[in-house]
Parts: structure tokens; sequence; C-alpha cells
């Protein structure tokens, strides 16, 4: 066992080095960024270039008493509702009413509708790209600006209300947990996507260039593998940890009280991330050893780009499979996504947003490295067998064709 994991470790520390101390790497690192940033550059690009929305103007052709009284009760209401939740109103006694929707509007917009009469007795005209709702609008101001009318001077000030807020009820804490939980089960799915096919082709340079001959004569092939899954895993946690520290600060920076809206996951912020850390090393494990083992038995680039897509449908089975427990984490299907070992870190990071209990994630970890032993021991005999030909076969496809 000793020997075994010193060779493992020589074999992931040359992996590690050379892949994170190469130019190559910074490529690597910037690649997911790139999508974000352009997408954030378009978006401001193409914002700047159709500029704002034309605002919705309704002329006031009333008297001047009327139009005074609705402009200031507008004021009064877009203090509490927001400036954007009210037209525009602009007094112009001498406009006719039948000419204006639809004209431009002085300072920017367009009229969508001309008022007259009086606050006794309105009348509306609207254009025909008039807002449904651009009549309710006009009679909430007609309402105030009657009741500040009818108040005089003694109109109250606005009332100012004290806020005293309650915990939420278990259903909205329940619903929110469950978001908590599909949100961490799509961002560790989009992790592992992006960083476990890189196991798919580990093998295929040394396989190219015969190095993986005086590997396997130096060392015993198991310890190739748990070296190079152990490599692999350093360099993507090292991707993950810049990520991470990008994400944050610029979530950090540009919205500072993000975090203060998320709702606790049951098992606590703290425990919450160690877990999360801990279920992606083990489904990058877990997967990783069979892509080891699928990359070992492929002898070209040609075909690796072939396995990739069914990898790719593998993984996406399985996020569909833990996110259709998420909803109910004692149902059937929760309890089932947790037990099957490549779904179990998926499932098994939902439970703990959702349930407080801990001891279950024990047993779930415990029963993931069994398996993760499993698989390394049959991607590994498979490899002596069908590439080295210790086992005296063939590859396990080619075999197949041949039966």
């Amino acid at each position: 066992m000793k020997r075994l994991i010193s060779a493992a470790w020589v074999i992931a520390r040359r992996d590690y080095s050379a892949t994170v101390f190469s130019r190559i790497f910074l490529l690597f690192l910037l690649g997911p960024l790139f999508p974000i940033l352009f997408g954030v550059g378009f978006g401001a690009l193409g914002d700047r270039g159709e500029g704002p929305p034309p605002r919705d103007v309704v002329a006031l052709a009333t008297d001047a008493g009327s139009s005074g009284a609705l402009i200031a009760a507008r004021a009064r209401l877009s203090q509490r509702l927001g400036d954007e939740a009210l037209p525009d109103l602009v007094a112009d006694a001498s406009a006719r009413a039948d000419r204006l929707p639809g004209r431009s509007a002085p300072g920017g917009g367009h009229y969508v509708a001309a008022l007259t009469g009086s606050l006794a007795d309105p009348h509306v005209t609207l254009a025909g790209d008039a807002p449904s709702g651009i009549t309710d609008d006009l009679s909430l101001l007609i309402d105030t600006a009657r009741a500040d009318a009818a108040l005089g001077h003694a109109a109250p000030a606005p009332v100012a209300l004290p806020e005293k807020r309650l915990a939420a009820a278990p259903a909205d804490r329940n619903r929110d947990r469950v978001k908590l939980a599909k949100g961490a089960q799509t961002a560790l799915f989009f992790l592992i996507v992006l960083l476990a096919g890189m196991s798919l082709s580990t093998f295929i340079e040394e396989k190219s260039n015969k190095v993986i001959e005086v590997l396997a004569a130096a060392v015993p092939v198991d310890a190739i593998f748990l070296g190079k899954l152990a490599g692999m895993l350093a360099i993507s946690l090292t991707g993950v940890a810049v990520w991470s520290a990008i994400g944050i600060g610029a979530v950090m920076a540009l919205f500072p009280g993000a975090m203060q809206h998320l709702a606790p996951p049951a098992v606590g912020w703290p425990v919450f991330a160690g877990l999360g850390i801990i279920y992606f090393i083990a489904s990058y494990l877990l997967l990783g050893a069979i892509f080891l083992g699928l990359g070992s038995q492929a002898g070209s680039p040609r075909e690796i780009q072939v396995l990739a897509m069914p990898t790719t449908m593998m993984q996406l089975l399985l996020f569909g499979f833990a996110q259709a427990g998420v909803a109910h984490p004692e149902g059937w299907v929760a309890r089932a996504a947790a037990i099957f070992p490549w779904s179990s870190p998926l499932a098994m990071l939902a439970r703990a947003a959702e349930l407080p209990t801990l001891w279950p994630h024990l047993l779930a970890l415990g029963w993931q490295l069994a398996w993760l032993v499993l698989a390394l021991r049959v991607a590994a005999g498979l490899f002596r067998r069908a590439v080295l030909k210790s086992g005296g076969g063939r590859r396990w496809w080619m075999r197949a064709a041949r039966s």
C-alpha cells in the first residue's frame, strides 16, 4: 500500500506540475470567463445602440387647475410607487386631443393618451399603441388629485410605517431551500461537465510516445490510475479555486447585498460549503474513474472524440435523475439517486440544503469511496488486459464486436 501511494503521488505531482505551470493553463483558466465577458460586453453595446425605451407621456389638455392638481398627485405617488410606475404628464391646454396620441412629446417619449375636460368630468383619448393599463394609471392619478382637492390644506402627510418582519413560514422556507438545492446541483453539474471530461484524454500522450510501457514496468497499474486521477483532481481544484475567488469578488463588489437574500441551507452555510467541496471531489473522482478507464482503452484522439458525446449524455442523465427528487427529499426517487453512486454526490448536496441531519452524509461518503475503489480496480484491470496485453485480451469493444 505504501509503495502504491508513493508511486501515485509521484505521477500526480508530475501531471500537476506539467499542466499548471505551463502557459496553456492560463487559457484554461480564462476559458469560462470569455463567454461571460463577451456576453456582458455585447449586451452593453446592444443596450447602448437601442437606447432607453421611450417614455409614455399623457398630454393634459385641461384647465390649469386640473393640470396642476394631476401633476402634484403624480409627484406624491411617484415617491411611493417609483417614477417608472406612472406615465409622464405634460400640460398643454391648447392642444387638440385627437391629434396628440402617437406624436413625439417634448423631452423624449411619445404621447400615448390625451386627457381633456376637468377633474370633475375627465375624458381620455388613447393612441392605438397605448399600454393596456394606462387608463387605470390615469384613474389613480385623478382619484388622488380629487382627494387632495377635497381635503385641501388639511391633507395628512404621507404615512411612514415602521417595519417588523416575522420569520419565514415553514412552507416558504422549504420552497427557498428547494431552490437553493437545485441551484447548488446545477453549479456542481456545470463544474463536473466542464472539468471531468479531461480525464478521457489523459492517457493519449503517454500511449503515443510509449511512456506508458515505462510507467507500467516501474509502478503498479493501479498506482498509474490513482496518480492520474489525483493529478487531474488537483488541476481541477486549482481552476475551481481561481474561478470561485473571481466570482465571489465580483458578486461582493457589484452586488454587496446579494447573499443576504439567500435562504440558509438546513445544515448551515459553513457545513454546506464544506459538503459542496467534498461532494465535488467525490463526483469528480467517481466520474473521472469511469472516464479514465474509457480513455485508457482509446488508441487515438478520434476515438476520444467519439467517446465524448456518450459521456456527456451520461452526465445529463445523472443530473436529471438527481434533480427529479429534489422537491421530495424523503421520496423514493431522492433515495434512489442518493444510493446510486454516480448520482449520489448531486443528490446528497441537495439533501444538505433541505434536511439538517448529518449522519447520512457520512454514510454516503463511505459508500461513494467504496465504489470509487471498485471503479479504479476495474479500469486498471481492463487496461492491463486490453492495452498492455498482460491478460491476453483485446479492447473491450473489439471483443464485443468479434463475439
